[in-house]
């Protein structure tokens, strides 16, 4: 875009060069003619330049906003998945599953305590002199709702599939499975959007640019994601000027 400014700038001051040629060596019955229309160029370019200025400019706010508000999304979804893994091990494949699971799965809170027991074994080996032994023992307090722990009385969850500033309809691509390492069954997931989605109604050539950045702030790719299929991680790919990414 910086060239493309260069080029109309310099294209200009051509012009602005030709209408002074114009004015000292065209006969002047051709003056007023050429002299508009160089004029005429002159502001076109003009209006070129500063357009190619500002609709980048428009184009960012736009973008920021809408990210924004998809991320929100992508942390309800990530949220809920981790509580999904929590409770049950494994993430949910699907956003009705994922919802239901809200609704209805709860959290077991407990409490861990030290103690010492009689170890009979070595007693027994000992000749009956007592021999302790150092125990745990998991106590259950209480069982919390999942929905109230992440939503309180929020009921946003049942809408987090859906991508926010998207056309009517658009919702999250989500997938769940599992990753083997060291003969390990991992589980993981990951959901996201294509930045075209998002951006639908702004500049193809800007929306093409933005799926190319690299930058460690701003959102790299083409898509807004979290978690992952092909390695285990449920991280978002956003800076955290928007967020929690992790």
């Amino acid at each position: 875009m910086f060239k493309i400014i260069l080029i109309v700038v310099a294209v200009i001051l051509l012009t602005i060069g030709l209408v002074w040629l114009v004015d000292k060596f065209i006969p002047s019955k051709f003056k007023p003619i050429l002299t508009i229309l160089l004029w005429v160029l002159i502001f076109f370019l003009g209006y070129q330049t500063f357009m190619s200025i500002y609709k980048p400019i428009q184009f960012n706010k736009v973008k920021n906003a809408r990210y924004a508000k998809v991320i929100e999304n992508l942390i309800d979804i990530r949220d809920s998945q981790l509580a999904h893994r929590e409770v049950t091990g494994t993430f949910a494949s699907n956003f009705d599953n994922l919802v239901r699971f809200i609704d209805t799965a709860q959290y077991t809170i407990t409490q861990r305590r030290d103690t010492t027991v009689v170890d009979k074994e070595l007693t027994k080996r000992y000749g009956g002199v007592e021999t302790l032994k150092d125990s745990i023992i998991i106590d259950t307090l209480r069982f919390e709702s999942v929905k109230d722990s992440l939503f309180k009385t929020s009921t946003r969850y049942k809408t987090m599939m859906n991508v926010p500033t998207a056309k009517e309809g658009t919702k999250f691509t989500m997938k769940a499975g599992f990753l083997e390492e060291d003969e390990v069954k991992i589980p993981v997931f990951e959901a996201f959007v294509k930045k075209a989605d998002v951006l639908f109604d702004q500049d193809r050539d800007l929306i093409l640019q933005e799926n190319e950045v690299i930058s460690v702030d701003a959102v790299n790719g083409d898509a807004l994601r979290v978690g992952s299929m092909n390695e285990v991680s449920t991280s978002g790919n956003w800076p955290k000027t928007y967020g929690d990414s992790e």
